[in-house]
């Protein structure tokens, strides 16, 4: 009787196999691949080239002149070393191809002369220069490729102090894959993912993939195989956030809510102005939400001035309507401050009614709830939220201390979310005494890109207000390329002529009644980083540049008095300008404020510029920003130019994407095996949305994945559980 095949070889067994395994790999060797975090034969054969070299259409060195930077590959003729003046070592190495012949230049690295050995076969790039009339190259970007032969040449990272190099790598990758296929004694690499699935998005099976991505033929073969591991790779994430979030919603227990109560009616006959086609499509998604059985976890993404307020607001009455309870949480005692005055007076005149007796009413109460309170207002403010007497409570991280409990807590939301961690937010969740969680709406003015908030928020459903309010007046920004330092002044007379030209024109703007913010990125002076500082700015514009007008100095030095004391006077019109740091990024809202000045703006990121910009055309007056900084770097270039030509801040975050990275969205979750080692938010956009989509159509027909277990157990061996809880931050 013919014995059963045996099952193909999973990526868990690879993950088994030590790369002692392989030929030639010894404990120095395998010591050395640790350090790039290579143990086993599955990191091996996922440690992707880096680059590759086209030996069809390779630069010869004959071809380049002074001044261009290309990759050539080159056989070493001879390498010398020499000690010169101050006792550093110069490596000097010639080498040539067929054209010609030039020399490398490596100053105090003196190991070059035991890499670069007669006959070895190397691809270095790096800048063309001309020296007494030669070739050369100094410090260039040195690859050895032994002696691989094919069209395209893979490059992987390597560690010449480790004595490991692109050709070891690329021998043991193909002695692994070869070791795998059934002509070798293997049985060939499992391929998990559904065949319907893969014929629809056009991809290659894994085994194909994993070959080509390290041993192409063309540059078509390597983008045919990087498709097939990108999928997999986001996938894989997809799928741990999706089963997670599909977990959760089985075992919570809700409130279903009765939207389009009375409250909410009342809240849309007293506005004065329409609400956006953005607004009304955020309040029906959210409504959907809250007439479901199980908790509402939804992100509020919307531009600075969109108004995400509002829709809070009309979530919140929601609840109110129903009976329960509502809390917002912001990060900040000025912004909490600021929601409350001014949801207060948006919901003037509301009733709801009264416990104390029957067919009685009272006015719809909405109370603050900060570390400023004195003990005899937070007991009593306390003792009101548990009898339920109090229908919405705005505070800070004081409304998850000790000792709050609310009567029935019906929705919760988290104001700038971002500010808060995982813990803070579940600990408001859990300030209900009843057993039903609270419907969680979380609110960000920092968009990002709408597949990072499928990663980085993928448990959360997303709701965008993409259009701003009738009556928002436009904001000019406008870029001066000088030094915002005021300690000296310029030093170039073209930037101090900018700089006085800006700062005449912001007098003339005070002398009109508007108000100033002055931004600057330090309290005090740092002689490490050369930017204005905070205080010195503020003597300094007092007594110069806008000396006779009224300025107040803003900064976290500040006890919370001092802070409430200089934000009343701005306020009211008795400060003209306010000087700060970053402490008025969010929550600040004086509609007479017409000019920001952003002192040392390459300093900051596009976010927090769009931010800070969004503190101004709040009123009914036209609007400038000025960026006052030197981008240093083309990338500071492009990150202040592109706040000059774009006020869109879904259009910034792509920008922000593209220029960062992903790293800067997923931050600490870059590390481990679940990194994206060939996926990126940035390149592969639409990937991610065909990975979310086939995450969702695999776990709505298995919830558990009892049909498919190596894709399960492919997620146990990718993602940890520490991994999943970090995904589902939101």
């Amino acid at each position: 009787m013919a014995s059963e095949p045996r099952p193909p070889i999973t990526l868990a067994e690879l993950a088994q196999k030590p790369v002692t395994d392989l030929k030639g790999v010894g404990d120095r060797k395998a010591k050395a691949l640790a350090e790039g975090e290579v143990q086993n034969l599955l990191d091996l054969i996922t440690y992707y080239p880096r680059r590759y070299i086209d030996r069809t259409n390779q630069a010869l060195i004959s071809e380049l002149m002074a001044g261009d930077e290309a990759s050539v590959l080159v056989t070493v003729d001879r390498c010398t070393s020499r000690r010169v003046k101050g006792g550093r070592v110069l490596v000097n190495a010639v080498v040539g191809d067929q054209s010609g012949r030039m020399q490398l230049v490596f100053f105090n690295q003196a190991w070059r002369e035991r890499q670069l050995v007669s006959g070895k076969e190397a691809v270095v790039y790096g800048k063309m220069e001309l020296f007494r009339g030669q070739r050369q190259m100094t410090n260039p970007v040195v690859d050895l490729v032994g002696d691989q032969t094919g069209r395209i040449v893979p490059v992987y990272a390597q560690s010449e102090k480790s004595g490991i190099y692109t050709g070891d790598v690329a021998r043991w990758v193909a002695e692994t894959l070869r070791r795998t296929l059934p002509a070798h004694g293997g049985r060939g690499l499992a391929d998990p993912v559904p065949r319907g699935l893969l014929r629809r998005h056009d991809l290659t099976g894994r085994e194909e993939a994993l070959r080509l991505i390290h041993q192409p033929d063309s540059m078509a073969e390597v983008m045919t195989a990087r498709r097939r591991l990108v999928f997999d790779e986001l996938l894989r994430m997809q799928l741990a956030l999706v089963l997670r979030k599909r977990a959760i919603e089985r075992t919570s227990k809700g409130i279903v809510h009765i939207t389009g109560g009375p409250l909410v009616t009342q809240l849309h006959a007293k506005l004065p102005f329409p609400l956006t086609g953005a607004q009304h499509r955020a309040i029906d998604e959210i409504a959907a939400d809250l007439r479901r059985t199980v908790p509402m976890h939804r992100l509020l993404q919307g531009d600075v001035g969109a108004g995400k307020t509002l829709v809070a607001v009309a979530t919140m009455l929601a609840a109110i309507d129903g009976g329960h309870q509502a809390a917002i949480m912001a990060p900040t005692e000025v912004l909490a401050e600021q929601h409350w005055l001014g949801i207060r007076s948006l919901l003037e005149g509301l009733t709801v009614e009264s416990k104390a007796s029957l067919f009685a009413e009272r006015p719809l109460r909405v109370e603050l709830l900060t570390n400023r309170l004195t003990a005899a207002e937070r007991r009593r403010v306390l003792a009101d939220l548990q009898a339920g007497e109090i229908d919405i409570a705005v505070g800070t991280h004081a409304l998850i201390q000790e000792g709050v409990v609310f009567g029935s807590l019906g929705v919760a939301v988290i104001d700038e979310q971002h500010r808060f961690g995982v813990e803070q937010r579940a600990a408001l969740r859990e300030r209900s005494r009843g057993d039903a969680q609270p419907d969680v709406l979380v609110m960000t003015a920092t968009p990002i890109p709408r597949t990072a908030a499928m990663t980085v928020y993928g448990d959360l459903d997303v709701s965008v207000l993409d259009e701003l309010p009738p009556g928002r007046t436009p904001i000019v920004t406008r870029w001066v390329k000088a030094s915002g330092t005021l300690d000296e002044g310029p030093e170039d007379l073209e930037s101090a002529a900018n700089l006085e030209a800006m700062w005449a024109e912001i007098r003339a703007q005070i002398g009109e009644g508007r108000q100033v913010y002055v931004v600057c990125p330090l309290i005090d002076l740092s002689e490490k980083l050369e930017v204005a500082s905070a205080e010195e700015t503020f003597d300094r514009l007092l007594n110069v540049e806008l000396e006779g007008f009224r300025l107040g100095l803003l900064h976290g030095r500040l006890t919370p008095a001092e802070k409430d004391q200089t934000m009343e006077l701005f306020r009211s019109g008795r400060l003209d300008v306010l000087v700060a740091t970053t402490v008025i990024e969010v929550g600040v809202d004086v509609p007479n404020a017409t000019v920001m000045v952003i002192l040392d703006a390459d300093r900051f990121g596009i976010a927090q510029l769009h931010q800070l910009r969004g503190r101004v055309g709040r009123g009914a007056h036209a609007s400038t920003c000025w960026l006052v900084g030197e981008a240093g770097t083309p990338d500071g270039e492009a990150r202040l130019q592109a706040l000059v030509d774009s006020t869109d801040g879904f259009e910034l975050a792509e920008v922000d994407l593209d220029l960062r990275g992903e790293g800067t969205i997923l931050g600490e979750r870059q590390k481990g095996r679940n990194d994206l080692k060939l996926a990126s938010l940035r390149r592969d956009r639409e990937v991610v949305g065909q990975a979310r989509q086939a995450a969702i159509e695999l776990v709505d027909d298995d919830p558990l994945l009892a049909a498919h277990p190596e894709l399960a157990a492919e997620l146990e061996l990718f993602m940890e559980p520490a991994d999943a809880e970090f995904l589902l931050k939101g």
